[in-house]
């Protein structure tokens, strides 16, 4: 089971974007990075294609993925930043809770 799973509300706590809040899009665990929403952004100069691709042209502006380490989860019931820990509920399933307030988190 992961901690940051993709839906959930993080602050980044690292880095250009530091105290940023967002919703995760996308979450790669083989390179341990994340996707967040609105956070890192980052500029790419597209050239025109002659073939028949669709791909726009000019300057894109898009999302890159961060290091996992640097966002921390945001907990629904305190709304802070905390800590995930792992235990197991009445159905003997793993489930995510937070560190701070004691909460399950969906």
């Amino acid at each position: 089971m992961q901690k940051i799973k993709k839906g959930d509300n993080v602050e980044v706590i690292a880095g250009k974007d530091l105290g940023t809040q967002g919703r995760v899009l996308a979450v790669l665990p083989k390179e341990k990075r994340v996707l967040v929403e609105k956070v890192n952004i980052v500029t790419k100069h597209q050239k025109p294609r002659q073939q028949g691709r669709t791909q726009t042209q000019g300057i894109q502006k898009f999302e890159a993925p961060i290091d996992l380490s640097n966002v921390m989860l945001v907990c629904q019931s305190c709304n802070q930043a905390t800590r995930v820990g792992f235990r197991f509920d009445d159905e003997g399933k793993k489930v995510r809770f937070c560190k701070k307030c004691d909460a399950t988190i969906e």
